[in-house]
């Protein structure tokens, strides 16, 4: 139908535009130039030379932070453009593909902080801005939201289950 999108609906797909830039320009970046990148002089070598501030493996090509950005940015950023397409368009694959691409951010998420506090927190400098705001609060986003529309997924797709499992519809 054409019933409007709620406002709800719309930060949502909003979401899924916003991590397409974010995944395919800022971490697609960060993929690619990661062992130029202290020498760097670019507007996006200097977001991350900030953002180094708080977790330093970000200057030192650490395995798993280069591994886990770069799934991020080939793997999550086209999925999450085409997530935006499809809810844009209606198609009915568009809540697999939220949930699949929420997955998938939350578990990247949580190897991030799982992976940082088993090194005892080495890399994080315990300035609040640099700590709270950069690494617990930027990358929180990316738990808060993806466990939101997690959530979200699970209850449309049993919704149409449910209509689909219906004997009502059997008739049909």
């Amino acid at each position: 139908g054409g019933a409007r999108r709620s406002h709800t609906r719309r930060l949502a797909v909003s979401w899924f535009l916003v991590c397409a830039g974010v995944h395919g320009v800022l971490e697609g970046y960060f993929s690619l130039r990661h062992r130029e990148l202290p020498a760097d002089t670019g507007l996006l070598a200097d977001v991350w030379k900030e953002y180094a501030k708080a977790d330093s493996r970000y200057m030192t090509s650490d395995d798993f932070t280069v591994a886990m950005e770069t799934v991020t940015a080939w793997a999550w950023g086209p999925l999450s453009f085409l997530t935006f397409l499809a809810f844009l368009w209606r198609h009915p694959a568009r809540f697999v593909l939220q949930l699949v691409v929420s997955l998938g951010q939350l578990y990247g998420d949580i190897l991030y902080f799982a992976t940082e506090a088993r090194a005892g927190w080495t890399h994080s400098d315990p300035h609040p801005l640099y700590f709270w705001v950069y690494f617990v609060g930027i990358n929180g986003i990316w738990v808060l939201v993806p466990a939101a529309l997690i959530v979200d997924a699970y209850k449309h797709l049993a919704a149409a289950q449910r209509a689909h499992d219906s004997p009502r519809q059997k008739a049909h």
